[in-house]
């Protein structure tokens, strides 16, 4: 029987399965209607999606290597103590979670600010 997914990775998951779409979609119409009246204001937030998405693969990155170093050393630890180690799923889980979060994070920070009605 498998294990249920952590209530983490799976906020994390459905964060970016449903708000993913609507940051592209906030994001696109702005183009377009910065494309269609000449107007450079935008820019900055052009700027932005590039630079997130960057620096959300470089933290994702560091903190798979952060969890993939802790579930290791969490390893060996049980291994020299003479304990079983935690089940391969659960360490498993505990990684996709750290290489998610980042994402989501940001996409559910971008969805808060872009959804705002600008007066």
């Amino acid at each position: 029987m498998r294990a249920p997914i952590r209530p983490g990775l799976a906020r994390d998951l459905a964060s970016l399965w449903f708000q993913a779409p609507m940051v592209i979609a906030m994001r696109s119409q702005a183009m377009g209607i910065a494309m269609m009246t000449g107007n450079t204001k935008n820019m900055a937030e052009f700027n932005r999606m590039v630079t997130e998405k960057a620096a959300a693969a470089v933290e994702s990155a560091m903190a798979v290597n952060a969890a993939v170093a802790g579930q290791a050393m969490t390893a060996a630890a049980a291994i020299a103590t003479g304990r079983k180690p935690k089940s391969s799923a659960k360490a498993a889980e505990k990684i996709a979670h750290a290489a998610v979060k980042p994402y989501s994070k940001r996409v559910r920070s971008n969805t808060r600010r872009l959804s705002k009605k600008k007066v």
